[in-house]
């Protein structure tokens, strides 16, 4: 069987022997047929879930703002804001802010702002990066979370999140709130809410009963969203399915959606897992790619092997991250370091080193040899000689082949 995993803006091809492949159950069926994105994007905006049309809702606003993801994200901002635009206008909305959800990510060049909103919206709107030294106070949820919000967000007549829904390893899924809890809070903000990481329930999939998320939701309505629109993305980012209307309400159906895409399950462990970020921009850094090692880290049997295919061009992608992979081999250092303070970076670090404890990691990337080994990892060039060489040690190895990071809901 061939794989083409994605690497970069590549992809590498690999062959490995139908006997030694674990096949995947998926869900039976999607809840929505994909057809051009364009009309799925129209159909979203006509058939609001438990809302008016987006022109109704904000008529005679004086201003509002489209919170998008950043550059580090998938999300094809470009193809849909034209639509939410013409509604708002449609409005008589005076005043149109886009503003790129940062969280503790690097701000943008102008050239990247341009990218991810497009022309009409670089044209017709204010296009502003998140400013974590502007955010104000406007509650705290049931969790003790503050919610610090940026100025401009919190000065809008009208908000609108956007974004993409995908597995979130700890948030349980992206999209909904997330635009608002982490994309423009504050740092102190996002270190309370995701300090609730460390425990069970905060995993992938999960939603009701995910502390991460529910304090995620409990942020939205009291930053007030309005309005959401969120689309479901194929492994080409092309849009298969969108979701508009009042949050949570049109984010459940949008999750609804999604699992009936993607929620696959195992009833075998692998003794080789080999996975990707989604190559770019997903692999654009470690920070990111790490994602992918939380997706398939239970399908692994106990000392098997993950293999992450991730480019890492701007290397770890977060200074206090790549501060604590330094440490990233002293699994209850770093955990008891944690949790006497949560740091945002490296709480990803303790997800790395954690499954360091049961697991061998490999890495192909443009880190180099030493570095590679130094963060817990070992570096191969060549995946394919790698699992050629294991299957020559073992034929009967099980391999598991996740190209593009892919959440397993359970395997037994």
């Amino acid at each position: 069987m061939n794989f083409d995993i994605p690497y970069g803006k590549e992809k590498i091809s690999v062959s490995i022997p139908d006997k030694n492949i674990i096949e995947f159950k998926c869900a039976d069926s999607p809840a929505v047929k994909p057809g051009p994105e364009i009309e799925i994007i129209k159909d979203a905006l006509s058939s609001c879930i438990s809302s008016k049309k987006l022109s109704e809702e904000a008529y005679h606003k004086e201003n509002a703002c489209i919170l998008v993801s950043d550059i580090t994200r998938p999300c094809p901002s470009y193809k849909f804001l034209p639509f939410i635009i013409e509604e708002l206008k449609k409005a008589e909305v005076k005043n149109i802010k886009v503003i790129f959800g940062l969280g503790i990510h690097r701000t943008h060049t102008y050239e990247e702002q341009l990218k991810l909103a497009g022309p009409k919206a670089a044209a017709e709107c204010q296009l502003v990066d998140f400013d974590k030294n502007r955010c104000r106070l406007i509650g705290t949820t049931s969790f003790g979370t503050p919610v610090e919000i940026f100025e401009e967000v919190v000065d809008s007549d009208f908000i609108i999140a956007t974004g993409n829904i995908e597995y979130h390893y700890f948030a349980g899924y992206s999209g909904g709130a997330k635009a608002v809890m982490p994309g423009v809070c504050s740092d102190r903000s996002v270190c309370a809410n995701h300090s609730m990481m460390l425990e069970d329930a905060a995993r992938a999939g999960e939603y009701f009963n995910n502390p991460v998320r529910q304090d995620i939701e409990e942020a939205g309505k009291i930053a007030r969203i309005d309005f959401i629109f969120n689309v479901i993305l194929d492994d080409s980012k092309k849009i298969i399915g969108a979701v508009a209307g009042k949050n949570n309400e049109a984010f459940l159906k949008g999750i609804e959606i999604y699992d009936s895409f993607y929620e696959i399950s195992s009833d075998t462990k692998a003794d080789i897992v080999l996975t990707s970020a989604g190559g770019y921009p997903k692999d654009i850094n470690l920070y990111q790619a790490q994602k992918a090692l939380e997706s398939v880290k239970d399908i692994v049997k106990e000392g098997g092997i993950i293999i992450l295919a991730a480019q890492c061009a701007e290397g770890f992608g977060e200074d206090r991250f790549g501060q604590w992979m330094m440490d990233v081999k002293d699994f209850e250092g770093l955990f008891n370091k944690i949790r006497q303070k949560f740091v945002l970076g490296g709480h990803k670090a303790v997800a790395v080193s954690k499954l360091l404890t049961r697991a061998r990691a490999i890495m192909y990337s443009a880190f180099d040899e030493k570095l590679t080994e130094k963060i817990g990892f070992e570096k191969i060039n060549d995946i394919q000689s790698f699992i050629d060489k294991a299957l020559e040690q073992n034929s009967n190895l099980k391999i598991a082949v996740v190209p593009n990071g892919r959440f397993i809901k359970h395997c037994t």
